[in-house]
């Protein structure tokens, strides 16, 4: 089983392996723990190599000798099967002519492993060699083509999720592409052509890309692309084009992805005030989206990991400013769940990459039922965009560092947008009064301020949590939801066991985990809840901890630690967030980890 894994591919190019290796380098973000690249010169020469670990030792392992015009590469985290060179991809039939790379999971593998290749013996205890393995065996003894082999082995493996990229030695210039549930895109260039997880992948190659759609077979030649439907017919489908520079996927000058993303994040806010309004100060969404949220009894946001703290933040801000119900769910217990739904729901999902797995679950399910439905992405033509009913861009530009910091408050601003705009729609004096735009402004002057003060941070990382086992972040309301952010950042990074928890429940139990040192770190930007969570903050203090406090200028007091300027209190989220990005970013860094590629975590979880 292979999840969240990158594939690149590359026909018709002399630079295949400086190609592809560039490739898997940009798709590091997905996380994974061996790699590997097999390449064809077209002249009866191949290269295989594989390699445990990162891949930089895949590049080390790759001699002068190797090079090609066509290949397949692949990055692999390990789910089914340890980390190791045979478990790596590309997997290989056992006569050596088929090669195929693998993103997602084969339910049925030893079913038609034990059905059909009894007399074949495996290398690795892969799910994909069997796949590989298969095609092979129906190519021999079915006499099948290979296109028909893999058409075959698609049929038999049903509904798994899957994204497979197959190479052939006696087609050696063709690319075989297929895929269900896992996300691929195809590149369009000149003389050659290229298959990618992510267009990030070959932005320095092509800014022109196909859609892939579930259940297609695509047949890649330098020269052209042919795309069949399950039936074997032949679509038409023409690129799109993405603009974004690959420079942007660049760390640039910065020592990690994750310092620029939350660096980006004030430009990020300044870009979303101009996106989403007018000249006039007016938001600007699509007419039809709005009428649909006006027809809605009932707001649905449906998100994971960070998506679905901001999703707890917009929870606030729709009741609040547009004074519709709303409930936020995590999507993987949504998907199997469900709560009893109201007469008119809208659904609103929230994802960075617009691939997660769990979240699609529930939109298949939304689309079936005939709901309506936003998904709120930074990727454009992603998988969550392209089926839902409507899509809002972050804007922010690509996020890279495992730990997601630009997309949760552009998550924030988007929500915070699309409820004015509702707001006002159903004349609702809160949205009136929302003076949103240059709000934004605001925020992103404040964010300045605080990414200004790094080496201020960095001594609080020091001082405060480097050596420390456990820490604790409190709020009540919209700060209690930041809580939630604050602490999933820390234990993502640091591996610090940390917990967001709302203030007035400490006494009903976490207080117990409080011991001598403990941090416990207070966010107060609510006037009305202000002097509850200062006084839950000294019932920890009183049990040993050491305390901070996050603070807008208003109801600051001397002893505080970190002031935020004051903006309004529903966009307080945008800013308090801020210093525990920081905090963690150089607790991690301190205690020699990897800041942007956390152990046993990725950044696009696209299976179950």
């Amino acid at each position: 089983m292979n999840v969240m894994c990158g594939i690149v591919g590359v026909t018709g190019n002399e630079n295949a392996v400086e190609m592809l290796m560039n490739g898997l380098r940009r798709l590091e973000y997905r996380g994974y723990d061996s790699a590997g690249i097999y390449v064809n010169d077209q002249n009866g020469k191949d290269y295989l190599v594989k390699e445990k670990g990162r891949v930089a030792d895949l590049a080390k392992a790759i001699g002068e000798d190797v090079h090609g015009s066509t290949g397949i590469a692949h990055t692999r985290w390990a789910t089914h099967g340890q980390p190791s060179v045979a478990n790596a991809h590309p997997q290989v039939s056992a006569d050596g002519r088929f090669y195929l790379v693998h993103n997602g999971v084969i339910e049925n593998y030893i079913e038609l492993r034990d059905k059909y290749l009894q007399d074949v013996t495996f290398k690795s205890e892969t799910d994909t060699e069997v796949v590989v393995q298969l095609i092979d065996y129906f190519v021999k003894h079915d006499n099948l083509t290979t296109l028909e082999a893999f058409r075959k082995v698609l049929y038999l493996v049903g509904d798994s999720s899957y994204g497979f990229l197959l190479m052939d030695r006696e087609e050696p210039d063709t690319l075989f592409v297929a895929k269900n549930k896992s996300p691929l895109l195809v590149g369009v260039g000149n003389g050659f052509n290229v298959v990618c997880s992510d267009a990030i992948a070959m932005l320095n190659y092509t800014h022109d890309f196909i859609e892939m759609q579930d259940g297609e077979i695509m047949i890649l030649t330098p020269e052209k692309v042919d795309i069949e439907d399950e039936e074997g017919h032949h679509i038409t489908r023409l690129p799109f084009h993405v603009s974004m520079d690959a420079s942007e996927a660049d760390k640039g000058t910065y020592p990690h992805y994750m310092l620029k993303e939350i660096d980006d994040q004030p430009t990020v806010m300044r870009k979303l005030a101009q996106t989403y309004f007018n000249d006039d100060g007016q938001v600007t969404i699509d007419d039809e989206l709005l009428a649909d949220l006006q027809s809605a009894d009932r707001l649905y946001i449906v998100a994971a990991g960070t998506s679905y703290h901001a999703g707890l933040v917009g929870e606030r801000l729709f009741e609040r400013l547009a004074a519709v119900p709303t409930e936020a769910h995590v999507s993987s217990e949504f998907a199997y769940n469900s709560p009893i739904l109201s007469k008119h729901p809208f659904f609103i999902f929230l994802s960075q990459s617009g691939e997660t797995a769990d979240s699609r679950e529930v939109l298949t399910e939304v689309n079936a039922k005939g709901y309506h439905s936003l998904t709120i992405t930074n990727v454009q033509n992603s998988t969550l965009s392209r089926e839902a009913t409507y899509t809002m861009l972050l804007n922010a530009g690509p996020e890279i560092a495992v730990a997601s910091t630009k997309a949760y408050t552009a998550q924030i601003a988007v929500e915070a947008i699309i409820a004015k705009a509702l707001g006002e729609a159903t004349q609702q004096v809160a949205a009136a009064d929302f003076d949103l735009r240059p709000q934004l402004g605001l925020v992103a002057n404040g964010i300045q301020a605080l990414v200004d003060q790094k080496e201020r941070f960095e001594a609080v990382a020091k001082d405060n949590f480097v050596d420390q086992r456990d820490a604790f972040y409190i709020g009540r309301g919209i700060d209690y939801a930041v809580s939630l952010e604050a602490s999933l950042k820390l234990k993502e990074i640091t591996y610090i066991h940390s917990e967001g928890v709302a203030a007035g429940e400490l006494k009903h139990g976490p207080i117990a985990l409080i011991e001598s040192g403990t941090p416990v770190i207070g966010i107060i930007t609510q006037e009305r809840t202000a002097s509850l969570t200062r006084s839950n903050l000294a019932e920890t203090a009183a049990r040993g901890s050491h305390i901070m406090t996050i603070v807008t200028k208003s109801l600051a007091k001397a002893h505080d630690d970190i002031i935020l300027e004051d903006v309004d209190e529903m966009l307080t989220p945008l800013l308090t967030i801020i210093p525990a990005q920081l905090i963690s970013y150089y607790t991690s860094l301190l205690k020699g980890l990897d800041v942007d590629k956390p152990r046993n975590l990725a950044k696009s979880v696209t299976v179950q």
